[in-house]
């Protein structure tokens, strides 16, 4: 398939695509759009920026357009859910573009947003909503969204929404869809327990799996840079001081950390922005925009929050924290060197994360090449890393056996301060109230519903 003129799509989807200058389908697009077209299940394995969101974008809106309806009072014609605002923001701005000189309606339900105004948004009736999990849960609770007459449901990133925690609030929304419904779900990995979510999601689904994800990008040049522990800091910041980085995406591992990094390079002369979950949604949107617009040239991000991603020109990614999932560096690799571009990728290793290291070469079936520059790692430094890891993940179980039997002084100290921080009795005390606080909404929803029925 060389032409999306070789697909069954609606004249003006097509002449959508050609205004954004899509000129031929890619290998995901290529294999999922038509069995989709035909009313498939789909089930989706790539990786990042091969194409999957328009993979699922346009089936959707081609059976909406092609056969015209207006949508139910409160209700929705297709569903997309994901795990990030910064991925719903970005599919919802794709649906816009590829629906350009059709009546298609759309919705945004994100947290962080008003939410008068996503009551507002779905009050008449939309085609497709654009929703993380746990916003439009809340919608549905309140009575402002009617999921019964959904035609389409489609999950993006299912793996990274299982990660997060979303299964129960997903499989609510699924009860409250129709029992038959076409579903497509999109993943970047396909671990144990998301091959059982496949299985109570989808109907005799269509598997399109177009790179393995234990595959990196060809065109990403990939070193790694062996570091002593306290020099991950001055080594990130000489090479984002080099002149052929022009874009750089840094991934940390935890949000603490994202912030802290940002910090540094402050103090080093660089300006960076991070996002992560607890920064607010204009916070995270504003630094996304300065990274797309060049304002600045380095980003911080935790993975999750990484998966709204989907920037051009990004030249750089570097690894500050190594993955614990070995699936996550494919990942992570593949926001650069996109659309036939060619990017640079380089990790930051200390001896404690060695074992990581060994763990994605095994994945990938390849040998990461070491950085000019690295500091050697002698066998003992790397088994004393490994033993201080085993300890820091020994240490709360050790310090609530301390705290418990009073035998340790630090468990005496820690045991003497207690009460005063928490508070027990003062605690105790306010959650009955709240917890009745919290229900006493929806008991008058409940009156008034039975009121006006």
């Amino acid at each position: 398939m060389t032409s999306f003129d070789d697909l069954a799509l609606a004249m003006p989807l097509k002449r959508a695509l050609a205004k954004e200058s899509h000129d031929r389908p890619t290998p995901i697009q290529a294999a999922a759009i038509p069995p989709a077209l035909e009313g498939r299940d789909i089930l989706g394995i790539a990786q990042t920026g091969t194409g999957k969101t328009a993979a699922f974008l346009l089936p959707l809106l081609n059976a909406i357009t092609e056969k015209r309806q207006r949508p139910a009072e409160l209700g929705t014609r297709a569903l997309i859910l994901t795990p990030t605002r910064e991925l719903a923001v970005q599919i919802f701005e794709r649906a816009a573009a590829y629906s350009q000189g059709t009546k298609v309606s759309r919705a945004l339900i994100i947290g962080g947003a008003n939410l008068n105004q996503q009551r507002l948004a779905l009050s008449r009736g939309v085609d497709i909503t654009v929703a993380t999990p746990g916003r439009l849960g809340d919608i549905v609770k309140r009575g402002w969204c009617d999921l019964s007459d959904t035609e389409f449901l489609v999950l993006d990133e299912a793996d990274q929404m299982l990660d997060m925690g979303f299964i129960h609030a997903i499989r609510h929304l699924r009860s409250c869809l129709p029992e038959t419904i076409q579903s497509l779900l999109f993943s970047a990995t396909m671990p144990k327990p998301i091959e059982r979510f496949v299985d109570e999601m989808l109907v005799d689904p269509v598997r399109v799996e177009v790179t393995p994800v234990s595959k990196t990008a060809d065109k990403v040049e990939q070193s790694v840079l062996f570091v002593t522990p306290t020099g991950k800091p001055s080594a990130l910041a000489d090479i984002l001081k080099g002149q052929d980085v022009e874009r750089a995406l840094v991934f940390a591992r935890t949000k603490h950390g994202s912030d802290k990094i940002v910090k540094n390079l402050a103090s080093r002369g660089i300006e960076a922005a991070a996002i992560h979950g607890n920064k607010s949604q204009n916070a995270r949107q504003r630094a996304l925009t300065r990274f797309a617009d060049g304002e600045i040239r380095v980003l911080i991000a935790t993975d999750i929050a990484a998966r709204g991603i989907d920037i051009k020109g990004i030249t750089h990614v570097i690894q500050y924290d190594l993955p614990e999932v070995p699936e996550t560096y494919v990942h992570r690799i593949g926001r650069t060197a996109r659309a036939e571009a060619s990017g640079i990728a380089i990790a930051l290793c200390s001896a404690g994360e060695r074992h990581l290291l060994r763990q994605i070469e095994k994945v990938t079936k390849l040998t990461v090449p070491v950085a000019e520059g690295s500091v050697v790692h002698t066998d003992e430094e790397i088994a004393e890393a490994k033993a201080a890891t085993a300890e820091r993940r020994r240490t709360p179980n050790r310090r609530r056996s301390n705290t418990s039997s009073g035998n340790a002084k630090t468990g005496q100290a820690k045991h003497a301060k207690r009460p005063a921080k928490s508070k027990p009795a003062q605690t105790e005390g306010k959650s009955p109230a709240k917890n009745q606080r919290r229900k006493t909404p929806g008991r008058a929803r409940t009156k008034k519903a039975g009121a006006s029925g």
